[in-house]
């Protein structure tokens, strides 16, 4: 069943009314959340990426 372009349009914009869309609050601090936990990925992801270094230059004798 086909449905025409302008029907189509119309039901997008009722469902968009139904939306509740955040605060400007609301979203400055899940922004924030989102830079912090970025942060602290990076930080963790780099102190394991160096622990397996040293632990694979160790195992293969690699290291100076």
């Amino acid at each position: 069943m086909a449905t025409s372009p302008f029907k189509f349009l119309q039901e997008v914009r009722e469902e968009t009314r139904k939306v509740t869309w955040p605060s400007r609050k609301e979203t400055m601090i899940t922004t924030a959340m989102v830079f912090v936990m970025v942060a602290i990925a990076s930080v963790f992801f780099l102190v394991a990426d160096q622990f397996i270094r040293i632990a694979v230059t160790f195992v293969l004798g690699i290291g100076t």
